[in-house]
């Protein structure tokens, strides 16, 4: 099960933050139905096939598995005509990660935070770059964000 909550970022106070090396993410979408996505991404050297099931206010059903890089390039070159690309920050803030998405091409400046919690309302730290909430914003999801490609 995953728990998420979505951030948009103050663009200029991320600028001024202390980040890590981000890590290159490509991914695109082998269907996106009402009822399931199916994801294929690839996330530095390493590849990923996931499939997420409706959101329920903000969680949802997720499984995730790692696949041959090859093969994940291949799925996207195959099967997918709009292919989404950004850069992720992982940020430890008291005992969570943010991660921290920069698009790129058609989707930049964008940037969007995620926080996954271990059950709804978990109690976290706020970076001061947080700007505003859009989990239940669902022109945020990633398999949404790709059309616009």
């Amino acid at each position: 099960m995953e728990i998420e909550r979505k951030f948009l970022v103050n663009a200029a106070l991320w600028e001024q933050a202390e980040k890590p090396v981000p890590v290159r993410i490509q991914q695109a979408y082998l269907s996106d139905a009402d009822a399931c996505t199916v994801r294929v991404r690839t996330k530095g050297s390493k590849g990923f096939l996931t499939v997420k099931g409706k959101s329920v206010g903000i969680s949802r059903s997720e499984y995730e598995y790692e696949i041959p890089i090859a093969e994940a390039n291949l799925m996207i070159d195959e099967f997918c005509p709009k292919v989404l690309s950004k850069d992720r920050y992982e940020i430890a803030i008291g005992a969570h990660v943010w991660e921290v998405d920069v698009f790129h091409g058609k989707l930049a400046p964008l940037v969007v935070a995620e926080i996954e919690l271990t059950h709804e309302d978990e109690l976290f730290e706020y970076p001061e770059w947080i700007d505003r909430e859009v989990s239940d914003d669902v022109s945020y999801y990633n398999s949404k964000l790709i059309q616009q490609l």
